[in-house]
């Protein structure tokens, strides 16, 4: 039909019927081109966006890598653990730690992040976060900050630490399968990773340790058919961590230091729902410490180096780090927990039932008007570096107000028995050593008293145990002996290095340091030179 309704000539109609067929097959194909070009800017977008596999171990390239593999916001695998593949990664990180002198390996520590990429890092975490359902069908809470960068959901993933000035630790997510025989650890990824990778870590807090075995982590290529995965024979819903005893331990300091304090700082964030392997396991070890263990993880410990079965975890953590000897640096611990050793005490203190939380209060009066004396534990070494006028320190302390208490724990006395006894008193003194250690059991508020040595030795006892003392909120004080109340004037003359001369004695090595200062070294204290110590320990009881 024409405009006016007439009908047209059948040439004419014919003609623009083909006239119409032409344009809709034009249009069809550039609608189709259309489409074409909108799919390969979008798949442009999304492979610019989407999850990027970091395989380089360099702190650097880390760093720059990491800054491409930004995951796009919302952008999650659903589905059960197994299937969520998400961010397949590897990485080495850098943590920043205090320059410290490790007095046993001479190690410094020399890496360090700032703050701002620290803080960055964690605003993309949270914003990366999204519930999701795990193989029990549990919804996950928001995960905190963790210095590894890495999420609990991650699959797949490697990040390893090894900047820090004592100890090498690697946490491995997603399908983690152990041998312990072999003392490997396995990641099986979900997806495709462009390599296989491999990390060789010693578990023991110290990596120049000798006489621990090694820990080998490898990162599986899913398209390779070299290597299958082992199979499992037991598998675990609860994530496991794997660290080494022997070493060091067995001196009672170096028992919390290496071992109690970093298993803490690792295991506390699971309640207990966390599975331990131990290589070079120390039977005597558990059971001195039970109480300690038992509360971290509910399971009984596998002895890693007799294990031949192959475990699936979905989270394994292979090593245990140190912040700094004998304490907690709360900017480091996994997780975002912030942990203190103030956490530390308390947990020790609710896993010993100790009942006293805080020391005396010298402001309260008995009814007969007479305040009751503070109580000093005088740890008396029965060796090396042993207090040799005894009877004239108790007389100084008692005069100055305290009732005093001679203590020489034994090596062999329970820990609980122990902990009880410390904790019952408000003043905790004695020379450098390691029963300086028990200061864990005192109430908070209570004061440590540390007689340093002669020889320049004060870097040295505030690292051990000063640092560590005000960290757990006790009140340190410190005294350091002179050359006249060091037997090692008597035995060596005025004119020795070791006496005139202490500077050149640390330059010696450590070797004449722990000779002469810890190991050749008893004190005489001056009692009248010692008493304003004992009276600022009175001073802040009174404070309490």
């Amino acid at each position: 039909m024409g405009s006016d309704g007439k009908q047209l000539p059948g040439g004419k109609q014919s003609a623009v019927k083909s006239w119409w067929q032409r344009f809709l097959n034009v249009g069809f194909v550039a609608g189709f081109l259309l489409v074409l070009l909108t799919y390969a800017v979008v798949s442009q977008q999304s492979q610019r966006f989407g999850p990027a596999a970091v395989i380089d171990s360099s702190p650097d390239d880390v760093a720059a890598m990491s800054r491409q593999a930004i995951k796009a916001p919302g952008e999650e695998a659903a589905g059960s653990a197994q299937e969520n593949g998400g961010e397949e990664k590897a990485e080495t990180t850098d943590t920043p730690a205090e320059d410290s002198a490790d007095h046993h390996h001479q190690q410094q520590d020399t890496s360090g992040d700032s703050n701002q990429d620290q803080q960055q890092q964690q605003q993309q975490q949270e914003q990366e976060w999204r519930p999701k359902e795990d193989r029990a069908g549990v919804t996950e809470e928001p995960p905190k900050r963790d210095d590894t960068n890495a999420k609990p959901f991650d699959n797949g993933k490697v990040v390893c630490a090894t900047a820090g000035p004592y100890s090498d630790t690697c946490d491995v997510f997603g399908d983690v399968r152990t041998n312990g025989t072999a003392h490997t650890v396995t990641l099986v990824p979900a997806t495709s990773l462009p390599e296989r990778r491999e990390w060789t870590i010693k578990p023991y807090i110290r990596r120049s340790m000798s006489g621990i075995p090694e820990v080998t982590i490898t990162q599986l290529d899913a398209t390779s058919e070299e290597s299958p995965a082992p199979a499992c024979t037991v598998t675990h819903r609860v994530p496991a961590i794997v660290f080494a005893l022997g070493g060091l331990t067995g001196n009672y300091w170096h028992d919390f230091s290496d071992a109690l304090v970093p298993l803490f700082v690792a295991s506390r964030r699971y309640g207990g729902e966390v599975q331990l392997l131990v290589s070079n396991i120390q039977p005597w070890w558990l059971g001195k410490y039970e109480a300690v263990v038992r509360r971290l993880s509910k399971y009984d410990a596998v002895d890693l180096d007799r294990d031949d079965k192959i475990r699936c975890f979905p989270r394994v953590t292979v090593g245990l780090r140190m912040h700094k000897e004998f304490d907690v640096v709360p900017e480091l611990a996994p997780d975002g927990q912030r942990l203190t050793m103030t956490d530390f005490t308390a947990f020790l203190r609710e896993t010993y039932s100790l009942p006293r939380s805080a020391p005396i209060s010298l402001r309260n009066q008995n009814e007969d008007g007479q305040r009751k004396k503070p109580r000093l534990m005088l740890l008396h070494r029965g060796h090396y570096r042993k207090l040799v006028n005894v009877p004239e320190i108790v007389k100084a302390a008692e005069e100055a107000g305290f009732e005093v208490a001679i203590s020489d724990p034994r090596f062999d006395v329970k820990v609980e028995e122990l902990a009880r006894s410390v904790n019952s008193f408000d003043v905790l003194m004695g020379v450098h050593g390691a029963g300086l250690t028990n200061a864990v059991f005192l109430p908070k508020g209570a004061v440590v008293i540390q007689v340093v040595p002669y020889g320049k030795m004060e870097p040295l006892a505030r690292l051990d145990f000063g640092d560590p003392i005000v960290d757990m909120e006790l009140r340190y004080l410190e005294y350091s002996i002179t050359a006249e109340e060091s037997t090692l004037l008597e035995m060596l003359g005025p004119d020795h290095p070791v006496i005139k001369d202490p500077e050149s004695v640390h330059r010696s090595g450590w070797d004449k340091v722990a000779e002469y200062y810890l190991g050749k070294q008893d004190v005489r204290v001056d009692v009248d030179r010692f008493a304003p110590t004992l009276a600022l320990a009175i001073d802040h009881l009174r404070q309490q």
